[in-house]
């Protein structure tokens, strides 16, 4: 196979369930459905129905649009098999806002409230003209 959309369907009477969606770039290798990771996981699923392949072939595709297309048939058909999207989170924590002592604005010389307290530094911003400021938390 080569640039392919593929989907690992199970029949159940008259009708496919896609159990599995995912691209490939290049195989070679006869045993890749066999080998696979999620291979034990379509087995399961199919319990006693027969298990199908589906190829989209896309040669001339890049590997973003296979991408999109395989993450569109996920997000619209929510295959039992695919692992779930772990959300990627940031390298810094959010704090609750506290009260700090007032600080005036160095432009227009109104408050400055907090706007986010982050792990080491706190984001101040002018309620008058917008402007922002950070400052180390101690």
């Amino acid at each position: 196979m080569e640039k392919v959309v593929y989907l690992i369907l199970s029949r159940q009477k008259d009708s496919f369930k896609i159990i599995y969606a995912d691209d490939c770039e290049q195989t070679s290798d006869e045993k890749f459905f066999s080998n696979h990771p999620g291979f034990k996981c379509w087995n399961n699923s199919a319990l006693e129905k027969s298990l199908h392949l589906a190829i989209l072939p896309m040669f001339e595709s890049g590997n973003e649009e296979r991408k999109r297309i395989s993450d569109l048939i996920i997000a619209r058909y929510h295959p039992i098999c695919n692992e779930e999207v772990k959300e990627v989170k940031p390298d810094y924590k959010i704090r609750q806002k506290s009260d700090t002592k007032k600080i005036s604005c160095p432009c227009c010389g109104s408050e400055m409230k907090v706007d986010q307290v982050l792990e080491k530094s706190t984001i101040i911003r002018c309620t008058e003209c917008g402007i922002s400021d950070t400052r180390l938390n101690s």
